[in-house]
C-alpha cells in the first residue's frame, strides 16, 4: 500500500499532549498532529528522527504537519494508527493476506448491535465473519505487544466479538505490527490486564486472533509475515 507524501525530515522535541508532537523542521519548532495516542515512550525520545507530512496548502488546520513515522534503531516505524485499516482493506480486496484467502470481503465499517467493527467478510459457506483490526507499534526483544496504553474500547470489542461467536457467527482480531522486527505477539498484561484478559477469553470462546509484521518504507507498507500469537496469562 502506498503511503501519501511528500514527507519531510524532523527531530522530535516534546509531546505536550497525546495528539501533539513538537518537531524541529528546518530550524523551526512546529506543532505536528500525532495520530497515535499510545504512550510511545520508547520511540518518541528527544532528538528522534521523524518523518512528517506538511498540511495541504491553504489548510485551516491548527497543526501544519502530521507525524507519520519515526526512525528507531535504524528502521522506520509508522505512527499512523489508522494506516493498518487502510492496509487491511486494500489487502482484503487484493487477496494479499494468507489467513483470509478463504474469505470474501463484503464491506468496511459494519454496525452490529451497539458496536461497530472494521470489516465484514464471508466464509466459504457465506457465513458472516466480523473482523477487528488493531495497530501495534511496541516491540520488545522481538515480541510485539498490545496495548501500549489502556484501551477500554478494545476490551469491549473483544467481549462483543466473543458474544458474536457464541451466537453462531464468525469473528476475529488482526493485530498489524507497523514495523518489521517482531517475531511473536503477546498482550501487554502489565499495562492493561483487563484488555489482555478479554482477549484471552475471546480466543477461548472461538474468536480467531492473528498478528502480522509489515515492512515500512517512506513510500509504502507491505506485508512481511504472520507471526505466532501467545495469549496465555503470565505465571
Amino acid at each position: 500500500m502506498k503511503i501519501e507524501g511528500p514527507l519531510v525530515s524532523g527531530k522530535f522535541v516534546d509531546r505536550p499532549n497525546r495528539f501533539i508532537a513538537m518537531v524541529a523542521v528546518d530550524g523551526q519548532i512546529v506543532r505536528s498532529h500525532l495520530p497515535d495516542p499510545g504512550r510511545l515512550k520508547e520511540l518518541l525520545i528527544p532528538g528522534a528522527d521523524l518523518l512528517v507530512r506538511p498540511a495541504p496548502k491553504g489548510s485551516e488546520r491548527k497543526t501544519k504537519y502530521s507525524t507519520v513515522m519515526v526512525r528507531h534503531e535504524g528502521q522506520l516505524i509508522s505512527l499512523v494508527s489508522a494506516l493498518p485499516n487502510r492496509f487491511v482493506l486494500e489487502s482484503l480486496q487484493e487477496g494479499i493476506l494468507p489467513m483470509f484467502k478463504a474469505f470474501r470481503f463484503v464491506r468496511a465499517e459494519i454496525a452490529q448491535g451497539n458496536h461497530r467493527f472494521d470489516f465484514l467478510l464471508e466464509d466459504e459457506n457465506e457465513n458472516p465473519f466480523y473482523l477487528e483490526v488493531k495497530s501495534v507499534t511496541f516491540v520488545e526483544n522481538g515480541c510485539a505487544k498490545f496495548p501500549d496504553a489502556v484501551t477500554a474500547r478494545g476490551a469491549r470489542h473483544a467481549k462483543a466479538l466473543s458474544d458474536l461467536v457464541m451466537n453462531g457467527k464468525g469473528a476475529g482480531i488482526l493485530f498489524v505490527c507497523q514495523r518489521p522486527d517482531a517475531d511473536r505477539f503477546e498482550p501487554m498484561w502489565d499495562r492493561d490486564p483487563k484488555f489482555s484478559q478479554a482477549l484471552y477469553d475471546a480466543q477461548k470462546a472461538g474468536v480467531l486472533v492473528w498478528c502480522i509484521a509489515t515492512n515500512i518504507s517512506e513510500t509504502e507498507m507491505t506485508y512481511k509475515t504472520e507471526i505466532p500469537v501467545n495469549l496465555e496469562p503470565p505465571e
